[in-house]
């Protein structure tokens, strides 16, 4: 199903994405070596709670999801579960995927974190992942192809020799977390489904060091890459305007 929102819901929607971007300014300031993915994790539920907020991805799923964020540490694309056994070490990325529902209404939204001392192969791959994202915002408007948006990711990608997985794709979001259209970070201009105002999607770029090839694992939830190459992930929730695109999940003063 493909929403339509009207400019009320839009406001909610801002107010349920700025309960995100709080969240990652607390991971940004917060997140070292020596923590677990499980306080990480803490950080989250706490700010979301203390909105009244519901977390998203809490029990969503089969078998339910057990975290308030999906911590994916290194090789891990994406779903990583929270865990206080998982310590993060010096030179480690984590991804931070993470959702909210307030008045009814989602954001979903992914920060990488580089901890410590990063190599400067995995902290460029970090950020030109960042950068991807913003290949594709660039045809986040009225008239523009889902194919668009992929097809910019992509190429940006594609041009320092990143693999750009192709299983897992940005989505629509509104009342639910998940809607339709699929907003893949490959394609062709011109194809895919047409935007429209009104829209609200996730564009969430999904960057491999190496091959593009991933996994699963045991927990039926956590994605790898096949090769043991690190992984980058970046996401925002983005209004579709006669203006063009609107993030709820960036702080536009901070940039962030």
């Amino acid at each position: 199903m493909i929403e339509i929102l009207t400019e009320e819901e839009f406001e909610l929607m801002k107010e349920s994405g700025k309960i995100l971007q709080e969240v990652f300014k607390a991971c940004r300031d917060q997140i070292k070596p020596g923590m677990s993915t499980h306080d990480v994790d803490k950080i989250a539920y706490d700010i979301i709670r203390g909105h009244d907020a519901i977390p998203s991805f809490l029990n969503f799923g089969t078998p339910p999801f057990p975290g308030t964020i999906c911590a994916s540490v290194n090789e891990e694309v994406v779903h990583g579960i929270p865990k206080k056994s998982r310590i993060l070490k010096d030179g480690d990325i984590i991804s931070v995927d993470v959702g909210a529902i307030l008045n009814g209404y989602q954001s979903d939204a992914c920060r990488t974190y580089c901890v410590g001392d990063v190599a400067p192969e995995v902290r460029d791959l970090v950020k030109r992942t960042e950068e991807s994202f913003f290949k594709g915002l660039e045809f986040a408007k009225p008239g523009c192809r889902t194919g668009d948006i992929g097809h910019a990711v992509q190429e940006y990608c594609e041009s320092f020799g990143y693999g750009v997985v192709r299983e897992l794709t940005g989505h629509g979001i509104g009342t639910e977390m998940h809607e339709d259209p699929d907003v893949p970070n490959y394609g062709k201009p011109g194809h895919g489904y047409k935007l429209k105002k009104g829209m609200a999607i996730c564009i969430e770029p999904m960057i491999t060091l190496g091959e593009r090839y991933i996994e699963m694992l045991g927990d039926q939830w956590t994605i790898s890459t096949v090769d043991g190459k690190p992984a980058a992930h970046y996401e925002n929730t983005i209004l579709i305007t006669e203006n063009g695109p609107y993030m709820t999940t960036y702080d536009y003063e901070e940039g962030f």
